[in-house]
């Protein structure tokens, strides 16, 4: 329940004190009850999911942390290793391209080419380089990619 503001009444020319009118019925009072019930309605649904994973055996909540640790260190490893065999085939990539006079830009250039013809054409696998499960998984993160390899 919110408080009407407080209001300084200023002195009528005479001096007497003016009389406040009466303040209005909350025209809103019928939204202001839905949006209640709505906020209600969603602190109950947080209640429950908390509830839900309070009501599971510590040994369960455990379990799910632990799986949930591996996967993310998982991920970080495959990560590292993505990284390195980039960076590994990047270096092989300007050693080639040196040997036969070609600059680091030019590289760039043409890697970014890929890039962009695999997002933007159907089914373009650099011939065969891409297999269809990757092409899937690149599919999958169109939208977030084309914005990388623009």
């Amino acid at each position: 329940m919110t408080l009407p503001p407080l209001t300084i009444a200023q002195l009528n020319p005479d001096g007497s004190l003016p009389i406040p009118a009466p303040a209005a019925p909350a025209v809103d009072a019928a939204a202001e009850a839905a949006q209640a019930q709505l906020r209600l309605e969603e602190l109950q649904e947080e209640l429950d999911a908390l509830q839900a994973v309070l009501d599971k055996p510590l040994s369960a909540i455990l379990a799910e942390q632990a799986q949930a640790q591996e996967a993310a260190t998982a991920w970080d490893a495959f990560g590292a290793m993505w990284m390195l065999s980039q960076r590994a085939m990047r270096r092989v990539a300007m050693d080639l391209a040196a040997a036969q006079g070609v600059s680091e830009q030019e590289v760039v250039q043409r890697a970014m080419a890929h890039a962009r013809s695999v997002l933007n054409v159907e089914d373009e696998d650099l011939g065969g380089s891409v297999a269809p499960a990757q092409l899937a998984h690149i599919a999958r993160h169109k939208a977030f990619l084309r914005k990388q390899f623009r």
